[in-house]
């Protein structure tokens, strides 16, 4: 064996979705290339699920001596094994650095993880999903044997009410309060069911953590079963998670394999099996009663509420539905005990928060933080703010159905009542950043229009409102709306809230209502001046020439309309009634002379 300098005996690789499509499974197979060609055979190379600072993978981060290694590439890893593990020189180019001063940071150092806490993803970058054993020697299934061998079903139960714990998928239901109507439901068959049908876009949580630490959600799953009366459930994902699907697969054959799953569980007397079925990509099914008739083989639609799925679900059985945030919080509880959860967050918010932090912010990525937090402290500290010199607009929290916050509301307290205050909502954790770029009444149509493809049909009020609203702010966009679409817009937008059949079409207008409570300025800019504030709808651009232009002709030469006129050195105009509004002169103008106004 070669003489190794470094303090390194394990090499975490993130092989999140993310990081994977970085190369991340090359650059494992290159650590164990090179660490066997110079015969180092002492340190681990471990493939881990989602690190959570995915503007800067694919990570690579070493342990005890913990170096971070950012945007590593397959190419780096030679390097890294003969100057880092062979010489005891960390190769400095790679190592990830604090933006104000470029010191190299570890990775808890990182002003991206300060200000969280992680409960849910505890063991995500940690362990390897796809070892038992690794899920095993962090107190895995410690939680499962103390609720079967210590503790009755009724006292299981007791210990998720008194904790507080919300549904982490939507509305925020009471989680203990749902098992409770569960266990006592009348029926000697019962059923657990994982909603990990992710539709928002943007939104990577439940994905994450099935792909980071799958056997949690097993694990958690065993316990309902347990506490509600059930011996069987259903782990529902979208097939768009091919990487969830297989690690859940192997998280699955292990836990049989070790009799964490099966007969006679830790030899207490109870059985539990589960199954993974399918979701194909319906954004309606992550609706619990849709996600039921998606389970059973019929088409994904809501059903008539009440009863309720905890009365009759599955099968026309009792049936527990979470989703996969709320199941990794479950061992946690079980083992630490309801007031341990219930000093994180607020009284009516306890715990933490799984966020995608997506958009217009430098650190973009997975962020678990305490409930409470304000969105200034997760822009700001955890995102490091805007890039590129602009500033903060507005934030959409609640993916598609969420509402749209403006700077005015960034103080406010990330949990389910401030939010409903200012007419957003938490949803399962969805959080786009928006710059001054950003054209608000754009965004109201992108979110409109993907609520409009994935309405089931089913009511009038949501098949045939949402495609009224969408037609009326694309004649916005256009450039032909009226003030009479701004007041249908706002009548259609309480119609279809409080007369749709389920949440879906109860929700969409969100992000309407915020955008003309708070941005109706941008509307009304639109519709009276023919004019897009934020330069972004194409229809409503013009393009000017200013007297920056040293008339080089480039922009003549580059527009395919023949719109501009000029002489050589003189300054060129645009005719406004051959222009297209493609942009060529703009990209082609070396001196920035042509401005979109």
């Amino acid at each position: 064996m070669r003489d190794v300098k470094s303090g390194c005996t394990r090499v975490l690789v993130c092989a999140g979705t993310c990081c994977v499509s970085g190369k991340a499974f090359v650059i494992i197979e290159n650590f164990e290339k090179e660490l066997a060609a110079a015969g180092i055979l002492d340190i681990k190379v471990v493939k881990t699920g989602c690190f959570g600072l995915c503007s800067e993978g694919p990570i690579v981060l070493t342990q005890p001596d913990d170096y971070f290694y950012a945007k590593v590439s397959p190419q780096d890893v030679k390097e890294i094994v003969e100057e880092h593990f062979m010489q005891g020189r960390p190769v400095q180019r790679l190592l990830y650095k604090d933006a104000s001063n470029g010191e190299a940071l570890s990775l808890l150092e990182a002003d991206f993880y300060k200000k969280q806490h992680k409960v849910a993803l505890a063991r995500c970058g940690v362990i390897d999903p796809e070892k038992i054993d690794d899920f095993i020697e962090q107190d895995g299934f410690k939680a499962l044997e103390k609720a079967l061998l210590t503790m009755t079903p009724g006292q299981v139960v007791e210990e998720i009410k008194n904790s507080g714990l919300r549904g982490r998928g939507g509305a925020g239901f009471p989680s203990g309060k749902k098992w409770e109507f569960t266990k006592n439901a009348a029926g000697e068959k019962k059923y657990v069911v994982c909603n990990g049908d992710e539709g928002d876009p943007g939104a990577f949580m439940d994905e994450s953590i099935l792909e980071g630490d799958p056997l949690s959600v097993v694990e958690a799953m065993a316990i309902a079963g347990y506490a509600i009366g059930a011996n069987e459930g259903y782990i529902y994902v979208r097939a768009e998670y091919p990487l969830a699907i297989h690690r859940l697969k192997i998280a699955l054959a292990q836990a049989k394999e070790r009799g964490f799953l099966g007969k006679n569980i830790l030899n207490s007397g109870f059985d539990f099996e589960l199954s993974i079925r399918y979701g194909a990509g319906a954004f309606v099914c992550g609706e619990e009663t849709a996600l039921i008739s998606s389970i059973e083989g019929r088409k994904g639609t809501p059903q008539l509420r009440p009863p309720y799925p905890a009365v009759k679900g599955l099968f026309g059985c009792p049936t527990l539905i979470n989703n996969v945030e709320t199941y990794a919080n479950i061992g946690k509880i079980i083992m630490m005990g309801a007031e341990w959860f219930k000093a994180m967050g607020t009284a009516g918010s306890p715990g933490t928060k799984v966020f995608a932090l997506a958009g217009n912010v430098k650190n973009i990525g997975l962020v678990e933080v305490p409930m409470g937090i304000t969105l200034r402290e997760i822009v700001y500290d955890i995102g490091q703010g805007i890039p590129d010199g602009r500033s903060f607009k507005a934030a959409q929290t609640g993916g598609p159905s969420g509402g749209c916050i403006p700077i005015e509301y960034i103080d406010t307290p990330i949990d389910y009542e401030s939010l409903g205050e200012i007419g957003s909502m938490m949803g399962s954790g969805g959080l786009i950043v928006m710059d001054d770029s950003k054209c608000m009444v754009g965004i109201a149509k992108f979110f409109m229009q993907f609520m409009v493809e994935e309405s089931c049909g089913k009511c009038a009020p949501c098949r045939l409102g949402l495609v009224r609203i969408y037609e009326a702010l694309a004649r916005i966009t256009d450039g032909n709306g009226t003030m009479e679409d701004l007041q249908e817009l706002e009548e259609l937008a309480e119609m279809v809230s409080s007369l749709s059949f389920c949440a879906l079409g109860q929700s969409a207008p969100n992000p309407l209502k915020t955008t003309l409570r708070y941005f109706k300025d941008e509307y009304l800019a639109h519709i009276n001046e023919k004019r897009c504030p934020a330069g972004e709808c194409e229809k409503l651009l013009n393009y000017e020439i200013t007297s920056l232009c040293i008339g080089c002709r480039k922009c003549l030469k580059a527009c395919p309309a023949a719109a501009i006129i000029g002489k050589v050195k003189e300054q060129h105009v645009i005719d406004k009634t051959k222009c297209i509004k493609c942009g060529a002169c703009i990209e082609s103008c070396a001196v920035k002379a042509i401005i979109r106004a």
